[in-house]
Parts: structure tokens; sequence; C-alpha cells
């Protein structure tokens, strides 16, 4: 490493502090005076809510934005960056969440797209090469410079934005919410090279929402909330229901009750379906499940292995190529959305702005939004507006939306607030089946907090509900049964009380126990 250092020629990196950042955007105070500081060998976790600063108060360390206000001291020495190229001099690099590569070129390729040759018109390839080979043994990084990146799983393609990084010289690596699409056991194994490079004194910052793994790979926890520090500690002696509640200010719910239900009847069957995906190929290869009354089933994956794709054709924005879908005894493979909600069943959509809302009507005619032509809503051809305020505010109440008032466009709510009044609208029609697509994706630790609640309560009053997730831990709090998706088939039914982290990983990854 320190003959990469040299070669890029800064000095090496002992100290970063961040004084005072301000940041705004229009209608938004993303960073409100915040101080940070990491130091060499240390693997500092900054930790917040989706929306608390996090990603803003790391870009511009990295050079992607300027701060309005405050400063960075490079070792005690005022910086200032323009560009990630200035923060990269500087020996800091950053793994995005979104892989910065390109699929057609090689690893090798890749790690040396942008920088300058020593052969004039020929590239150096070779010495690339070599200098890959040395990095990944050194770190155990497992990489193999001459594969394509589209022939590369996640897990490895974001070993090589790390050895990217390393070859330019990072002495500090943020990492922006580095497990997202990894599985238990590649996260693991990335936690494993974190801990490597910092014995061998480079400096991390790892950003992240997730308590338990905050916990597990950090020394230091700064945390932050609506854009501010409000604490930073020790690893050592911290809980995830003390940093919860430095998180969102109050206490939070770690472990759910989830009493014993009998299951009861099929309510929603799902037979050998295929659909195409956007890109043309089967999306879903012959995909069967069953959910019962009063009980959860959790659909784990990887991000992109047809969980989408599945969750538009139970809500019948997405043609079935092949196979059935039973809802309640009746075949509605190719049944409309409204259709569906006749049957009884309720959809909350991924994408909640483009499926599930209308950001520029009000919240009252988003609680309405499926139902408006019916009574009591609708007297005859003209809507009943009284009982439309009235069944709204009734619900806005009961679910704890925050809003401004009734007549308030939806795009001036909260994520967690939007996602709430979704959930009030599809549980108000009391449905038989519920199938939740990645119910809380965006939304904050208290919001998350409260649709697992009202999840459970479903479940208590019979309701089956199909849970798609990418979130493992939303999963295993709770699910009765598990299924995993990998690239489109189901690699396993398993019960959540009998199955382990590690069984789950190898079947996410698409390994199958014999």
């Amino acid at each position: 490493m320190s003959e990469t250092v040299a070669n890029n020629g800064h000095k090496k990196l002992q100290e970063v502090q961040m004084v005072g950042i301000v940041k705004r955007f229009p209608g938004v105070l993303a960073n409100d005076h915040v101080d940070f500081d990491v130091h060499a060998g240390e693997i500092h976790a900054l930790l917040g809510e989706n929306g608390a600063g996090k990603s803003t108060l790391m870009r511009q360390l990295y050079g992607l934005y300027r701060p309005d206000e405050g400063k960075i001291l490079i070792n005690g020495q005022e910086r200032l960056f323009y560009s990630p190229e200035d923060a990269i001099e500087a020996g800091i690099g950053m793994i995005h969440q979104h892989f910065m590569l390109v699929p057609s070129l090689t690893v090798t390729e890749n790690v040396a797209l942008g920088l300058k040759s020593t052969r004039l018109f020929a590239l150096d390839l070779d010495k690339v090469e070599r200098r890959i080979v040395d990095l990944s043994e050194q770190y155990g990084l497992k990489i193999d410079p001459k594969a394509y990146i589209w022939q590369l799983a996640v897990g490895e393609q974001q070993r090589v934005e790390i050895v990217k990084a390393l070859y330019r010289g990072a002495d500090l690596l943020i990492l922006d919410e580095p497990t997202a699409v990894l599985t238990p056991q590649e996260v693991e194994d990335l936690f494993k090279t974190l801990h490597q490079m910092a014995q061998v004194g480079h400096t991390l910052i790892f950003i992240s929402h997730k308590l338990y793994e905050v916990l597990s790979i950090s020394s230091r926890i700064t945390v932050l909330r609506d854009g501010r520090v409000v604490g930073s500690r020790p690893t050592e002696g911290a809980t995830r229901a003390s940093l919860a509640q430095m998180m969102v200010g109050r206490p939070i719910i770690q472990q759910y009750d989830r009493p014993a239900v009998v299951a009861g009847e099929m309510c929603l069957d799902i037979q050998d379906i295929y659909t195409k995906s956007d890109r043309g190929g089967d999306a879903l290869k012959g995909v069967s499940l069953s959910v019962h009354a009063g009980e959860i089933l959790g659909l784990a994956g990887v991000s992109g292995n047809g969980q989408r794709e599945l969750a538009e054709c139970l809500g019948g924005l997405r043609p079935v190529r092949q196979g059935k879908v039973i809802l309640n005894g009746k075949d509605v493979t190719r049944a409309s959305p409204r259709e569906r909600i006749a049957a009884g069943q309720s959809y909350i959509p991924e994408e909640r702005m483009r499926e599930g809302a209308i950001k520029e009507f009000s919240v009252a005619d988003n609680f309405v939004l499926e139902d408006h032509g019916k009574s009591p809503y609708a007297r005859g051809i003209f809507l009943n507006l009284n009982a439309i305020r009235s069944q709204a505010r009734s619900v806005i109440d009961a679910y704890n939306v925050k809003t401004p008032s009734l007549d308030t466009p939806l795009k001036n709510l909260s994520g967690g607030n939007i996602q709430k009044l979704i959930l009030a609208r599809e549980l108000s029609r009391h449905p038989k089946v519920l199938v939740a697509s990645q119910p809380t994706r965006g939304v904050d630790i208290g919001a998350t907090e409260y649709i697992h609640l009202r999840l459970l309560e479903q479940r208590q009053t019979g309701t089956a509900t199909l849970l798609i997730s990418e979130d493992l831990d939303e999963i295993r709090a709770l699910s009765d049964r598990i299924a995993v998706i990998y690239e489109g088939k189901i690699m396993g039914i398993v019960y959540n009380s009998e199955t382990t982290l590690e069984q789950l990983g190898l079947m996410m990854a698409g390994v199958t126990e014999k």
C-alpha cells in the first residue's frame, strides 16, 4: 500500500475532521452544522435513518458536493474538494451503493479506466493486472482480473470497487450502505476484509441504518438525526435499543411479540407461474407458493431475482405468461387490479409513488383512489365529499399519518407518512389477502416499527400476507414461513423457527442442500 501512496504523492492520511458542515438543497437543510472526525485504523459507523443526512455529508467529503458552510481538515490542514478527483488525490475513496462499473469490460479494464498510461497510446493492463492480484492477495478479496463485470456476482463486483479505490491509493474508504445488496455470507466476507484493512492502518467510514451491522463492524459510532449529530460514542457498551433511541428520539420495539397462530384455509395459491422481464427473458421461472389465512409468508432474496415482477403479477400490473394465480378460490391470473380488490386482495406496491399514489392529489383523494366510485364515497355519479373526509380523517388518525390537513398534496408528506397512508387505505378494506412488497423501504425506523405492528395485527385477524422484502431482518421478524427466490426460481420454503441465517444465505446465493 505504501508504494501506491508514494506514487500518488499524498501524505499518509492520519485524521479527517469535518467542522460545522452545512448543506442546503431547495426546501431542505440536509446537514445542520455537523461536526465529524475519523482517525487512521478506525472503522467509524455513520448511523441514521433514511434522510438523516449521512450520504450527503459523505458526498461532501468525497467532493461530489461543496459545503455551504464549514470546513474539511485533512491531517490538520484545511482542504477544498472541487471534485472526486481532488478527494482521491488526498487519499479518499468512496464505494457507492450503486456500483460505478462498466459491465462489458473486464475487472482489469474497469480498474484502469481513467488512469494515465506510461506507454503513450498503449495501455498498462499487464501492470494493472499484477497490482490487482497483489491487492487481492493482501486483503483476501478473491478477484479474477480477467473476468468481465457482467459475469460477477454482486459481492464480487463490490470487491472490484474496493480494489479500484485501493489501486488509486485510498487511505480512507467511505462505504455507503455496502450490505444492501449482499447475502449474509457476502456480508461476513466483507466484514473480514474491512477488519483486515483497518488492522493495516486504513480508515473506514461505514454508512448504515442497520443497527446489528454497526455494532458488529465499528469501533466508534456517530448518529445523525434530521441533519444534526445527536451523539458520537465508542461502540463498546452500545446496544441496539440505545442506538435506536438516538436515531428516533424515543424507545423502539426491538423484538415483536408473535403469538402462535394456527394457519387456516389457503387464500392465495400461486401455481407454476412464468412472466417476462423488462429485458425480454423470463423473470419468473415456474414460481409456486401458497399463503394461508393467519399466516405471513416472507419472500427473501437479493434484489433483482424476480421479486418485483412477482409482486406486479399478483397486483395485476404484469401479465402472467404461464401458470395460474388463485385468490380465495377464484382464478385471477388475468384479472385487473379492480377485480383482484373485489376478490379480497389488497396490494402495497414497491414503487409507492408510481403504482400506489398520485403525488399531486390530496391526502383525502389518495385515500379513496381505488374506491371513489363505491358507497359510501359516491352517490350515483357524484362524490360524497363529507363521507370521504370523515372516513379519511378517522383512518388517518387511527394510523397516525402526520399531515397538515386532508387537502395537503401527498408530495408534501414524508416517505414514512405516505407509506402509512397507503397501508391505511389497503387495510381499511379488511382484505383476506395482503401482498406487501418492500413495505418499509425508504421509511424511518419509527414508521417501520409502526408498519410491522400493523402487519402482525392483520395476521391476528386472519389475513393471509405475502411479505416481499430484501431486508432479511424484516423477513425474520415477521414471517411464519420463509420462501427464498433466486434468479426467478423458489430455492426452498422453510419454517422461520427452524431455519438459520446461514441456511437462508446459501439459498439466497442459489445453493440448495442435497
